[in-house]
């Protein structure tokens, strides 16, 4: 699970294997453990009268997905995910919505402090089942190299 230092290249995309539909149970269940209770995301009626006119799946439910949809490829072997930014939501996901990834590798740095490990800067992108880009993100990962 998850790859070496060595085994990133700068410019490679890597098309993620998993992917997700969101049911009306993970919608459900993110919205209260999170305690996200505005009625967008879980109203029927009250969504009938908004912009879209059916429920709204939160952005960080979609956010959280599609980290870990790249994990058995990009962090597996991660030492720390030392921070994410950039997190642009670019369109809307919805209940019965199937989320894909893809990532593209941006940047490598070897360690400075130490020698068994490096620092791997990459951007994820989510899209749905028609292909739209529904959200990206980037984020550094500490990794390990091999041999250590």
């Amino acid at each position: 699970m998850g790859r070496y230092f060595e085994e990133f290249e700068v410019g490679q995309i890597i098309n993620h294997c998993q992917s997700k539909t969101i049911f009306e149970s993970d919608n459900n269940l993110f919205s209260l453990l999170t305690m996200n209770h505005h009625p967008v995301h879980i109203n029927i009626d009250y969504c009938k009268n908004q912009q879209h006119g059916q429920v709204l799946v939160p952005g960080t439910l979609v956010f959280c997905l599609i980290v870990h949809m790249s994990v058995m490829d990009i962090s597996g072997l991660a030492i720390a995910n030392l921070g994410y930014e950039n997190i642009e939501h670019l369109a809307p996901s919805f209940i019965n919505d199937t989320l894909y990834s893809r990532t593209v590798i941006l940047d490598k740095k070897e360690s400075k402090s130490k020698n068994d490990r490096g620092i791997v800067y990459v951007e994820t992108i989510g899209s749905n089942q028609n292909n739209i880009d529904i959200i990206k993100f980037r984020r550094k990962i500490l990794i390990k190299k091999k041999g250590f």
